[in-house]
């Protein structure tokens, strides 16, 4: 009754428009519910699809090893290990493909996603950058890996390698990598060379290759591999030295002419030079100074074996190995692969160089010249220090930390550097960095009043000061070392 009287007193315009409102709100949820239905039965029929797949495979290939590499046997699954499905070229269902590449053709898009998928990297160096980059490469839909190494699994592997499990403990690492590629995308070609790239041997290998990512250890044999694919136009992405380091905010990639702070990046530059090239080559690389390296001693029954050079694996690869701490390797494979992606799908990343605050540093240098000629009457010098706007860069990151030298050591956004001890001259290991206030009290009291340091700032400061110094000294060291 009350219904029919609330009707009554409604315009029949606004009965229409009532029935419309609850017209279309059940047509969309019927619409919802359906499409819910829908993605719950596909799915559902995708994971049977796997399962059955995989059943049949099983039945039909029982007894084989599945190995698809020469140097992988029988021997090299666990007993009781499943062995994962071989599929050839096209076998593997497409709409799988899709869905597990899902959040990389929403990133990408089609187009970008085909040359992704169609791409052949060769791998040159399987152990912790290596393996990073090459498993990333897998997950991101590259569908043709050439990976290349000669050594074998270690337990020291396992705080740094991508792949390798206990069972993997004394085999090939690159047979570790493609047992677990295998579980990982079973729809890749993946080819697994027992080897080691040297030149006159390994060139075959590379023929075809859209990328070539040299994580080698040896100096020598990576400067023979970027030197044969730059003069032969293949694409190479080259990583640097991840050992005795530390610090994953340093870690960046530039051009091989543009790296610094890094031992082998120096060496490589030199080397490549003398063949003739001067960049053009894409690196990773960090820009922390190492610390004190202590390389592992040799047992001293080692030494009575004959010369240490005598035992090794090969001649030209080092014995003793440097400390590393595992997660910086897998980051530095992690920086090559999403370059290496990006340039694949024709979106080439233009890196940016976390570290060159270049105005910075200039005006550190033009202020310290402006308080040198004041307190010591260097009138009609020009305005620059003894330092070098170059040294700034360390000085200032790695010496003091982009921090300020007294003990509250803050962080200011226009920093003062200024010679320390006024009986010292102005050297790279006689400095602070001041705040623009304590700058002008350091100048005033010390530089020019000769007030105590201890007095001034305290003995605390003096401290951190002294420190400071010392490192920079050993910095100076090592630089023109």
């Amino acid at each position: 009754m009350s219904s029919s009287s609330s009707f009554s007193g409604m315009s029949f315009r606004q009965t229409m428009a009532l029935t419309a409102v609850v017209a279309s709100l059940a047509t969309t949820t019927a619409i919802l519910s359906y499409q819910a239905i829908r993605r719950e039965a596909a799915t559902e029929r995708l994971k049977r699809q796997v399962g059955k797949d995989v059943d049949e495979w099983e039945r039909e290939h029982a007894g084989d090893s599945g190995s698809s590499s020469p140097a992988q046997d029988a021997e090299s699954w666990s007993v009781g290990e499943k062995k994962p499905r071989e599929f050839a070229k096209g076998q593997f269902d497409e709409s799988l493909i899709r869905e597990q590449l899902t959040r990389n053709y929403n990133f990408l898009g089609e187009e970008a996603m085909a040359k992704v998928r169609g791409a052949h990297v060769v791998v040159v160096g399987c152990g912790g950058v290596g393996s990073w980059c090459a498993l990333m490469l897998l997950r991101s839909g590259v569908a043709k890996l050439t990976l290349i190494d000669f050594d074998l699994t270690t337990l020291s592997s396992l705080n740094r390698h991508a792949c390798a499990t206990l069972e993997d403990v004394g085999t090939p690492k690159v047979i570790a990598m493609q047992k677990y590629f295998r579980k990982v995308a079973p729809w890749a070609e993946v080819d697994a060379k027992v080897a080691l790239w040297r030149k006159g041997e390994g060139e075959p290998w590379l023929e075809g290759a859209d990328y070539v990512v040299d994580a080698i250890d040896n100096i020598d044999t990576k400067i023979e591999l970027l030197t044969h694919c730059y003069k032969n136009n293949i694409k190479v992405f080259a990583s640097m030295g991840a050992g005795a380091k530390d610090d994953p905010t340093r870690i960046q990639i530039s051009d091989v002419s543009m790296t610094y702070e890094d031992p082998l990046a120096r060496s490589v530059r030199t080397k490549l030079r003398k063949n003739g090239i001067t960049g053009g080559i894409p690196v990773v690389y960090s820009t922390e100074v190492p610390g004190e390296v202590k390389l592992m001693p040799l047992p001293e029954d080692e030494f009575k074996k004959g010369s240490v050079k005598e035992l090794g694996a090969f001649d030209d690869f080092r014995v003793r190995i440097l400390p590393v701490l595992g997660p910086l390797p897998a980051i530095f494979g992690l920086h090559a692969a999403t370059y290496i992606v990006l340039d694949l799908a024709g979106k080439p990343l233009d890196p940016c160089p976390i570290r060159h605050r270049k105005k910075l540093y200039q005006s550190l240098d033009r202020d310290i010249g402006v308080r040198e000629a004041r307190a010591f009457g260097t009138t009609g010098q020009p305005e620059t220090s003894p330092i070098g706007v170059d040294d700034f860069a360390w000085i200032f990151e790695d010496v003091h930390g982009g921090r300020t030298t007294l003990p509250n050591e803050v962080v200011v956004h226009k920093p003062i550097a200024i010679r320390w001890d006024r009986s010292l001259p102005c050297t790279s290991d006689n400095l602070v960095i001041l705040t623009s206030k304590d700058a002008d009290k350091h100048e005033k009291e010390h530089l020019i009043g000769g007030k105590d340091l201890v007095e001034l700032w305290g003995q605390d400061a003096v401290d951190i000061a002294a420190r400071r110094n010392a490192e920079a000294r050993r910095y100076v060291i090592y630089r023109r070392g």
